[in-house]
């Protein structure tokens, strides 16, 4: 599943076609994604205009001029892709993981806006598309529970403190709580934890001391986060095969990673002489260097 950076990469890629243009028309070659679609969602589009693209956690939000919002979730394998008059081999805005499908069998939603087409594309149909009023999207059921944004300005260490405070938990299944962060996906936890130094199995209450406040480790871990999403976003993203971004040009955070996907390789850290294993927590794979990870 694509995760925040790649999310943000997608967003920054639409929005010079979307915010400010017009919805001319909206074909929807199917009746449902991973839901039916709202009633009356294309008629509702049609004719409005987009004044924003946002994101919140996985999500993306385009406000209307009409008061309401387009809400975007791509799933496991959706994308879009922006097609122009002047470009007939239209490239996904974005980068990830995994291949993202531009076969047109796949096409299923297709907005026209003015001077462009902007074409989701779900192979496994798990992303989804509907419409919230902007201004009730706080208490909306997909927003109401989200926890902190890791790249807003009050995401520190004290919040991490708050969060964690009394846990057990393992703290990489912590993390991917998207109750208490919103945005982190597998990938870049894993990233996060090694840069930090703390084991992926150790109890998220463990960064707090006993008079709440932060231990060291929630102040190294929260750089780490920060510095792994920022440096991601900025690389566009990760592509591991051929994902490109809106201008055609590939996401290579990949090219970076210290532990996932390395399993019985050495460690990146120059002073360590660890191996990167991989277990299981969750049924998902965690990647971590027991040497130095503690």
């Amino acid at each position: 599943m694509p995760e925040l950076p790649e999310v943000e990469t997608v967003r920054r890629g639409l929005a010079p076609a979307m915010v400010g243009a017009r919805i001319l028309r909206v074909e929807l070659r199917r009746p449902d994604l991973r839901f039916p679609f709202p009633p009356d969602f294309a008629e509702n589009l049609q004719g409005r205009r987009i004044i924003g693209l946002n994101r919140r956690a996985k999500y993306l939000i385009a406000p209307l001029d009409d008061g309401a919002a387009l809400i975007a979730h791509l799933g496991m394998s959706g994308a879009f892709r922006i097609e122009t008059p002047d470009d007939a081999c239209a490239e996904p805005p974005g980068a990830f993981a995994l291949p993202r499908s531009k076969n047109p069998a796949h096409d299923h939603v297709i907005l026209h806006v003015e001077n462009a087409r902007v074409i989701y594309n779900d192979p496994r149909r798990f992303g989804f598309m509907t419409l919230a009023r902007e201004a009730e999207l706080e208490a909306h059921p997909f927003f109401a529970e989200l926890g902190v944004e890791p790249l807003s300005n009050v995401f520190d260490a004290g919040i991490l403190a708050k969060l964690f405070a009394g846990r057990k938990t393992p703290l990489k299944s912590a993390l991917l709580d998207q109750k208490l962060v919103a945005g982190l996906g597998n990938i870049y936890v894993c990233e996060a934890l090694h840069r930090s130094g703390l084991s992926p199995t150790r109890p998220a209450g463990d960064l707090v001391k006993a008079n709440g406040a932060p231990a060291r480790a929630a102040e190294k871990l929260v750089r780490a986060i920060r510095n792994v999403l920022e440096e991601a976003v900025a690389a566009g993203g990760s592509s591991l095969r051929d994902h490109r971004q809106a201008d055609g040009s590939l996401g290579y955070f990949q090219h970076q990673f210290h532990v996932y996907g390395r399993t019985g390789e050495a460690c990146a850290k120059p002073s360590c002489r660890g191996t990167i294993v991989r277990q299981t927590q969750n049924g998902r794979s965690t990647f971590f260097c027991p040497t130095c990870q503690n």
